[in-house]
């Protein structure tokens, strides 16, 4: 059977929300394991239909499937995160989409409508419950050491998140069991938690790398020596080499974030950036003036004019 959800639907890609909707109904009730006990072929095309029903329903989800960043199992793609944009009401950094339960349940009403015939009792209907969809934003050294978040559910209820050092912007995090309730004796849905990382105001990350912009004053850039300088883990004092110019980066080795399936972690890189005094005072303006009618030279030349 193919892994398209197009295809196991039987619509097309353009299809609307409406025709999706209306062909997983019809595969829903014509291949039902209550409806064909024993008929494996028919709870195959159940269970794919479902699926892919779950998948396309979703505009969101159908467009990352459609671009090529998830599969048909609505996992990322090896070479990209699993990323999402997740629109919160005020005040509220949670959200569950209650409306996955809603939906089903009308069409199992419809479903148990059309059995009646049949004499069966609605609680042997049997199937998982969906994927709930959550957001939550967490601070920048969490997202790099890792933490414990507790996420707030539309019921009230309290579930604790683990948040795995190294998790990046978008990434997401699956919770077995923690979804929609299953109808009947069918399991519960997980619940999938994307997480956004909050900009940090030194801290900007670069892959495995920190990097950080450190201001120098123009004695140290000339003469060099130690300056103190911010990492993760704490500060430290650097050495700035004599002569440094504007733009020229030190490396931090092992200062940087825990590599995935590693205990090594990345770099810091500090680049340094050359700061004037807010006030160029009359003495530095007569030293410069009598150094450069002796020491002038182009920093420029080569430079097309």
């Amino acid at each position: 059977m193919s892994d398209d959800p197009y295809s196991v639907l039987g619509v097309s890609k353009d299809a609307s929300a409406a025709d999706i909707k209306k062909a997983y109904r019809r595969i829903a009730k014509d291949c039902h394991p209550d409806l064909k006990p024993g008929d494996a072929e028919a709870e195959a095309k159940f269970k794919a239909a479902a699926a892919a029903y779950d998948l396309l329903k979703d505009p969101d989800t159908r467009a990352r499937y459609d671009s090529g960043e998830i599969d048909a199992s609505g996992q990322e793609r090896p070479q990209q995160q699993y990323y999402r944009d997740y629109a919160e009401a005020a005040g509220n950094p949670y959200r569950g989409r209650a409306e996955d339960t809603e939906d089903m349940s009308d069409i199992f009403a419809e479903f148990m409508r059309g059995r009646a015939g049949y004499g069966q009792r609605t609680h042997e209907f049997h199937a998982p419950g969906h994927n709930l969809n959550y957001a939550l934003q967490i601070s920048f050294l969490d997202a790099v050491f890792g933490a414990s978040q507790k996420l707030t559910l539309p019921d009230g209820d309290r579930i604790e998140v683990k948040i795995p050092p190294g998790i990046t912007d978008g990434q997401t995090i699956r919770l077995r069991g923690k979804g929609a309730p299953g109808y009947g004796e069918g399991p519960p849905g997980d619940a999938l938690v994307t997480v956004s990382v909050a900009k940090h105001p030194l801290f900007d990350r670069q892959g495995d790398d920190i990097h950080i912009t450190l201001p120098i004053s123009i004695d140290e850039a000339i003469l060099g020596g130690k300056v103190p300088a911010p990492t993760i883990d704490g500060g430290v004092n650097v050495t700035v080499p004599a002569g440094t110019s504007s733009g020229k980066t030190l490396r931090l080795r092992g200062k940087g974030v825990r590599k995935r399936g590693s205990g090594e972690r990345g770099d810091q890189l500090i680049e340094l950036t050359v700061t004037l005094p807010d006030q160029i005072d009359d003495e530095m303006k007569h030293f410069m003036e009598t150094w450069r009618d002796t020491h002038r030279y182009d920093p420029r030349k080569g430079m097309p004019s």
